[in-house]
């Protein structure tokens, strides 16, 4: 073992990580699962930024940038 805790193979290695085992401690993901679930995120977040402004947020919007309020001081 190495000072961090990992244990060494040849060369100062992390033997746990070559060999595919799971190096993390109970609870916590590991690269492999964190880099996957990055993945689907962003993949996710891009069909969301891909979809156009809906026209009542455009409508909102102007609005606001004209400063026009309804009758109850609401927009």
């Amino acid at each position: 073992m190495n000072e961090d805790g990992k244990a060494d193979g040849p060369g100062g290695r992390d033997v746990r990580k070559e060999s595919g085992r799971d190096s993390t401690a109970p609870g916590q993901l590991s690269d492999h699962t964190q880099r996957r679930i990055g993945l689907h995120l962003r993949t996710m977040y891009d069909a969301v930024v891909q979809q156009p402004v809906p026209d009542r947020f455009r409508d909102l919007i102007a609005k606001l940038e004209a400063g026009e309020t309804g009758a109850d001081g609401g927009i």
